[in-house]
């Protein structure tokens, strides 16, 4: 169990229906502790974590009109990225690896992705220490509809999904960024508004039906993924690549 002197990440949350989910449960179990920060409480820096984790939010990574703190995040994983500290980006956390790395991030891309969606690794993540691991084919929990266009300059692609080419990255040895949400489960989709998934055209009953049938292999997944990250963050100078798992 993690304590004051267990290993730490700084976890950024950036909307407040948001959080480190399953994660937290799962860090507590490996001996790691969360420090989650919100909005101004952001640092520029990691400022002695062993980690930093950029969770989502329903906005681009430069809206800095509607969350004045981007500017501060941006800072954060530049220097993560910079001083080579594990990083791991998710949704609007990848989005913004990517941006602050030279990648582009379009807004609105018109193939929004909702509920579990199945994610296919490609062949360079195999040699990857996060997402080596994982199965050939996952599903995860997808909610957005902004995406990385184009990845940073020498970036390593990872996965992909159907509908969404950049799935999963690394920039450098230490920093991932992940479109799909690996931090939560089926039990997300019952916080969403059928309403506004009607607008779309999207039947949220059988977004959440499809979500509980993916649930242990979606789960699975994400463990392994969060573990493969733990590893990197607790040995930063020699990663160990568990043998992936064919299905």
């Amino acid at each position: 169990m993690a304590d004051a002197g267990s290993p730490a990440l700084l976890v950024v949350r950036n909307d407040p229906g948001s959080g480190p989910g399953r994660f937290a449960g799962w860090c507590a179990e490996a001996g790691v502790r969360l420090d989650l920060v919100d909005g101004a409480d952001v640092p520029t820096d990691p400022d002695g974590h062993a980690g930093v984790v950029l969770l989502g939010g329903g906005f681009m990574p430069d809206a800095d009109e509607r969350a004045p703190w981007l500017p501060r995040e941006r800072a954060l994983c530049a220097a993560a990225v910079r001083d080579g500290v594990p990083l791991l980006g998710i949704c609007l956390g990848a989005q913004l690896l990517a941006q602050v790395t030279g990648g582009r991030v379009l807004a609105d891309s018109g193939r929004p992705e909702r509920g579990s969606v199945t994610v296919r690794r490609l062949p360079p993540s195999d040699a990857d220490p996060v997402l080596g691991g994982l199965p050939r084919t996952f599903p995860a929990i997808e909610n957005h509809r902004d995406e990385v266009a184009t990845l940073p300059p020498g970036a390593v692609h990872l996965a992909a999904s159907d509908t969404c080419q950049h799935q999963a990255f690394r920039v450098g040895e230490r920093a991932w960024g992940v479109q799909f949400h690996p931090e939560v489960g089926a039990e997300r989709l019952d916080r969403w508004d059928p309403a506004r998934l009607a607008d779309e055209g999207v039947d949220l009953a059988a977004l959440r039906a499809g979500a509980q049938a993916a649930e242990p292999a979606s789960a699975s997944a994400a463990r392994l993924l969060l573990e493969g990250f733990l590893a990197v963050v607790r040995h930063p100078g020699r990663p160990t690549l568990r043998p992936p798992i064919d299905q």
